[in-house]
C-alpha cells in the first residue's frame, strides 16, 4: 500500500482525491485496485485558508487493512465470566466469543433500551434507579456521551478493530478515517445492541440486572450475584469507575488496591455558534466543517486545568448513581445539533494532596456530589452560575446569553464555594488564558454547572504484566474502573488485551 497526503479547499470535491493521489505517484487511475481513505482532519491554522487534510492509501492489488482476530480455542467446561458490559467488558466478551470460549457477562444495569427509559425518567422527573443510570447498564458510562473514539493508546491495529466492529453495527463509516471520530448517544445505543447480539450469536450469554455481590477466590473462583453463583477459571473485572461498592468488596478480599490521581471540576457551556466563529472565522458555518470542538490545557500555580469530554452541539446531563447526589457529564447526539457546546474543565488531584489514603479520592468525590445536591436545592437540580460570577466571587443577576441545558433543572448557586480552594483558583487562573486561545471563551455569560467528579477512577486495582490481579491467578482487572483506561476507545482496547491473555492461556494449555 502506498500512502499519500493531500489537502483540499473546503469547496473542493473529495472525489478528486484518487486522481490527485495517482498524479502524485505517477500512476494511471485504472491501475488502482484498492483506494482507501485512512484519515481526514481540519487544518485551521490560517482562518482565511482553512483546508481539509487527507491521508489516502493506494495499491495495484486488492488489499484491506488488517484487523485483530483471536485464535480459536473452543468452549471449556467453565466459561469465563465478565463482570460489567461497558466498552471494556463488551470488547473482552466479543474477543472471548470469537475464540469460542462462550463468555458469561454479568451487568448490574439493564439492556440499553430499558436503560434509556430509566435515564429519561431520571432526567425528566428526578427519579433515580441506583442500579441502572448513566453510569450503570449496557454500554457503560460511555453510552450517554458524545461517543468520542479518539485515544492515545498507540495500538492502531486494535483501534481499527474496535472502529470496524462499531461500523458493522450501526456507527457512521466516517469514524474509520475522521481524526476525531465520534458516534453520538443515539447511534451508540444501536451499536451496543448489535455487538451484544453478535456475542450471543457466537455462544456468549449476557445477564442484565444481575449484580456481583461477592467473589470466592479459589480454583475455580465463585462469582456470587444477587441471583445466583457461577464457577469460573477466569473472571474479568470490567466494573466501571462508579462501582464504589465493588471497590469495597475487593478490599475486603485483600486485592491490591492503590489510590491514583484523578480530577474534579465543572462543566462549562458556551454558544456553539460563538465557538464556530472563534475557531473558523468566515468559514464558521461552512457545511464541510460541521461544528467546532476544542481541547484546552493550561498550567497554573494551583495545578493544571484541562478540558475533557468536549461535546459540540451537546447537552449537560445528570449522571448520578447514588441517591441525593448531583454528578454532571456531557453528551451529544450524532448530528451535534444542540445550541450549546459543553466540556468538563478539570483540575488534577493527586492523592498526596489529600491525606494519601486509599479512599481519599473517593471521599472527595462523594463530598462534592452531596454538596452539589444540597446547593441545587434537591430533586437532582444542579448548582449553576455564570463564569463572571465565579470569577468575581458573587452572584449578580440572572443567566445571560447562554441558557443551561442540564435536566431536571438548575439553581443559581456559588459553585466556587463548594470546590477545594486550589481547584477554584486554578480555574480562575486558566479561564483568561483559554480566552486568549479561543476568542470569547471567557465571556462572563459562559455557564458553569457542578460538579464534574467522574472523569476517571480514583482507585487502581493492581495487576501484573500478565494482566492478572496481583497474586490472584485468573482474575483480570480491566478498563477504566480498575484504573487502566480513560475513555471509550482506551477501555475497549484494554478489554481486547485482557481477553487475549485468557485466549493465550488456554491455547497454550492444549
Amino acid at each position: 500500500m502506498e500512502w499519500v497526503n493531500l489537502s483540499l479547499d473546503l469547496d473542493e470535491d473529495e472525489r478528486t482525491l484518487k486522481g490527485r493521489a495517482c498524479r502524485k505517484l505517477g500512476w494511471r487511475p485504472n491501475e488502482v485496485a484498492t483506494f482507501l481513505l485512512a484519515r481526514k482532519s481540519i487544518d485551521a491554522r490560517l482562518k482565511d485558508a482553512i483546508k481539509l487534510v487527507y491521508t489516502v492509501g493506494l495499491s495495484k492489488q486488492r488489499e484491506t487493512l488488517p484487523l485483530y482476530t483471536p485464535d480459536y480455542v473452543g468452549a471449556r467446561s467453565r466459561r469465563p465470566v465478565v463482570v460489567g458490559f461497558g466498552p471494556a467488558g463488551m470488547l473482552a466478551a466479543y474477543v472471548l466469543a470469537q475464540a469460542g470460549l462462550e463468555p458469561l457477562v454479568l451487568e448490574r444495569g439493564s439492556s440499553v433500551d430499558e436503560r434509556t427509559a430509566k435515564v429519561q425518567k431520571f432526567w425528566q422527573e428526578g427519579v433515580l434507579d441506583t442500579e441502572c443510570n448513566v453510569q450503570f447498564g449496557e454500554g457503560g458510562a460511555g453510552a450517554f456521551s458524545d461517543g468520542k473514539l479518539n485515544t492515545g493508546t498507540g495500538d492502531k491495529l486494535l483501534q481499527r478493530t474496535v472502529l470496524d466492529l462499531f461500523v458493522r453495527h450501526g456507527a457512521p463509516e466516517r469514524i474509520l478515517y475522521d481524526a476525531k471520530p465520534h458516534v453520538g448517544t443515539d447511534k451508540l445505543k444501536e451499536v451496543c445492541r448489535g455487538v451484544r447480539q453478535e456475542i450471543e450469536s457466537l455462544g456468549g450469554e449476557i445477564h442484565f440486572d444481575e449484580k456481583m455481590v461477592d467473589l470466592s477466590l479459589g480454583a475455580p473462583h465463585t462469582v456470587v450475584t444477587d441471583r445466583g453463583e457461577y464457577l469460573a477459571d477466569d473472571v474479568i473485572l470490567a466494573i466501571g469507575h462508579s462501582a464504589r461498592d465493588t471497590y469495597r468488596l475487593l478490599e475486603n478480599l485483600s486485592f491490591a488496591l492503590s489510590p491514583k490521581p484523578f480530577a474534579v471540576g465543572v462543566r462549562a457551556e458556551h454558544w456553539q455558534a460563538d465557538l464556530n466563529r472563534a475557531m473558523w472565522g468566515k468559514y464558521a458555518f461552512h457545511p464541510a466543517l460541521g461544528v467546532a470542538d476544542y481541547r484546552l490545557v493550561q498550567h497554573t500555580p494551583y495545578g493544571g486545568v484541562y478540558s475533557f469530554c468536549m461535546c459540540p452541539g451537546g447537552y449537560v446531563v445528570a449522571s448520578s448513581s447514588d441517591p441525593d447526589t448531583v454528578v454532571t457529564n456531557g453528551m451529544s447526539y450524532s448530528d451535534r445539533g444542540g445550541t450549546n457546546a459543553n466540556a468538563a474543565l478539570l483540575v488534577g488531584v493527586d492523592p498526596a494532596d489529600l491525606d494519601g489514603s486509599l479512599w481519599c479520592g473517593l471521599r472527595l468525590q462523594q463530598e462534592l456530589e452531596k454538596q452539589a445536591y444540597a446547593m441545587g436545592g434537591g430533586g437532582y437540580f444542579a448548582p449553576c452560575c455564570r463564569w463572571g460570577d465565579f470569577r468575581d466571587g458573587r452572584l449578580l443577576g440572572d443567566f445571560g446569553k447562554v441558557s443551561p441545558t442540564y435536566r431536571p433543572g438548575v439553581k443559581r448557586a456559588p459553585l466556587w464555594e463548594g470546590l477545594p480552594p486550589q481547584v477554584a483558583m486554578a480555574i480562575r487562573e486558566a479561564m483568561p488564558a483559554f480566552g486568549r486561545k479561543i476568542a470569547g471563551y471567557d465571556h462572563p455569560d459562559a455557564l458553569f454547572t457542578g460538579y464534574e467528579t467522574r472523569s476517571s477512577a480514583p482507585i487502581r486495582v493492581e495487576r501484573g504484566e500478565d494482566m492478572q490481579a496481583r497474586s490472584i491467578e485468573g482474575i483480570y482487572p480491566c478498563g477504566e474502573g480498575c484504573g487502566y483506561a480513560g475513555g471509550i476507545m482506551s477501555a475497549a482496547v484494554d478489554g481486547i488485551r485482557v481477553a487475549e491473555q485468557i485466549v493465550r492461556r488456554w491455547r497454550n494449555a492444549k
